[in-house]
């Protein structure tokens, strides 16, 4: 039995718990908040989206960065997986929209109960209030943490103590949002240990406009709409889904899952003050140019003889009106019977190409999740061990993987979870068994 230490109380810390104490490790959680999983309870706007239903290249599809290190660990502990141990627990699940997968009941809460309730059948200790101070290695070999007292009701004495293990499992998880705990103390204690860090950025991120219309259109929120990313004529991204205007520009999950290709873009800094990235937006993505004519002209019939500005109630928000009469620089009183086709026209393109200048990116304490990390060529993908320091192991944000919105990263977090003890022969075949069930199963569906 091995002395188990997990740093961060988050999904991958609370997972690699569950691994290794199923694993008959003896385990131990330190987390500095006063409980788990405060980032959890805020994910899928506290309705935590869980994991996503498509299959490992879907995964891999929907990961910019570092996708192939996924590979081994996506077949060690998949979504089926997650949902399984989750529903084994009491927790059911439904499949959304994009394949995202969420708990019936709506609550983040729930999801964070059942690993709670899983984590004391196996008898894990968690310390909360409890800050790791430095991590302890002997001969290039873990043995184990230094701690401090960060809160009047931790389990520990209030003075610097000191805790012993065979192994550590780091799952400190990124740099954002602070409040929950993320605040990047983990990047710290790996580079002590010799580790590479990666640049950290903010992924997942609402993005920066400084054109006006976002703060007229403020609170609006559009469903169904296809948006392009684009340097001059040059595609940055492309995506269909939902979207928000705040006061400082525009969020939602197709900017967010934007945001994640945009930040990688090459000297996109000096493109923001340069004005050059354009977000174009498809109000009506699923007209062509000449359907959305034919569709205006049957609306401007019925409202002949109104003004132009009390004509497009049946084609847009009522917020959005006013914005778009606007920019087509027609007379709002003209009645609609004296539109031209000309100026029908520019209401056709302002629709289909409505578009607005993008000037950077909100904080990384902001930011849903953190690009950046641990550099993937010093883990061993198949075991998450450090390959500088024996019985270092890492889980989660941490890493530098990044993925998409949909379920992608919460997964990540799942999945990066499998150090466990050696096996002797038994426990060897009797797995191999148990893996050659499931993969029948897959197949017999």
């Amino acid at each position: 039995m091995n002395n188990v230490i997990i740093i961060g109380g988050g999904p991958a810390g609370m997972l690699a718990a569950i691994s290794a104490a199923k694993s008959g490790d003896k385990v131990t959680i330190i987390e500095k908040m006063n409980s788990c999983g405060k980032k959890l309870l805020i994910t899928g706007k506290g309705r935590c989206n869980i994991t996503n239903s498509t299959d490992i290249n879907g995964f891999i599809e929907n990961t910019p960065c570092n996708p192939r290190f996924l590979y081994s660990v996506l077949n060690n502990f998949d979504n089926y997986d997650i949902i399984n141990l989750l529903e084994e627990e009491g927790l059911k699940t439904k499949v959304e929209r994009g394949g995202r997968v969420f708990p019936v009941s709506d609550k983040a809460q729930d999801v964070l109960n059942a690993l709670l309730n899983i984590l004391k059948k196996l008898n894990v200790k968690i310390l909360t209030n409890t800050e790791v101070k430095k991590i302890i290695v002997e001969d290039g070999q873990i043995s184990g943490v230094k701690i401090k007292n960060v809160g009047v009701d931790a389990h520990i004495d209030p003075q610097k103590e000191e805790l012993k293990a065979d192994k550590i499992i780091l799952a400190t998880g990124g740099k954002s949002y602070p409040v929950t705990g993320s605040t990047g103390d983990g990047y710290k204690m790996a580079q002590e240990l010799g580790h590479t860090i990666t640049e950290i950025k903010p992924s997942l991120i609402p993005l920066i406009s400084k054109d006006n219309t976002c703060g007229k259109l403020q609170g609006l929120s559009l469903r169904n709409v296809g948006i392009k990313l684009k340097h001059n004529d040059k595609l940055i991204y492309e995506e269909f889904g939902e979207m928000l205007f705040t006061h400082y520009g525009v969020s939602g999950p197709v900017i967010l899952s934007a945001s994640a290709n945009l930040i990688r873009y090459k000297n996109v800094e000096e493109l923001f003050k340069n004005n050059s990235i354009k977000l174009q937006i498809d109000l009506k993505p699923a007209l062509s140019e000449e359907k959305l004519d034919s569709r205006i002209l049957r609306d401007f019939e019925q409202v002949k003889n109104k003004e132009f500005k009390n004509s497009l109630d049946n084609l847009l928000p009522q917020k959005l009106i006013p914005v778009v009469i606007e920019r087509t620089k027609i007379n709002q009183k003209k009645q609609v019977n004296e539109i031209t086709k000309e100026e029908r026209a520019k209401i056709v393109k302002i629709l289909k190409c409505f578009e607005i200048t993008i000037n950077g990116v909100r904080p990384i304490e902001e930011a849903i999740i953190t690009s950046g990390g641990i550099n993937i060529k010093e883990i061993n993908p198949k075991t998450m061990e450090s390959k500088l320091v024996s019985g270092l192991y890492f889980a989660g944000e941490i890493i530098d993987v990044d993925c998409f919105t949909g379920g992608f990263n919460l997964q990540v977090a799942w999945s990066t979870r499998i150090y466990r003890r050696a096996l002797n022969s038994n426990e060897k075949q009797h797995l191999a068994l148990s893996n050659c069930v499931k993969i029948f199963a897959t197949y017999s569906v």
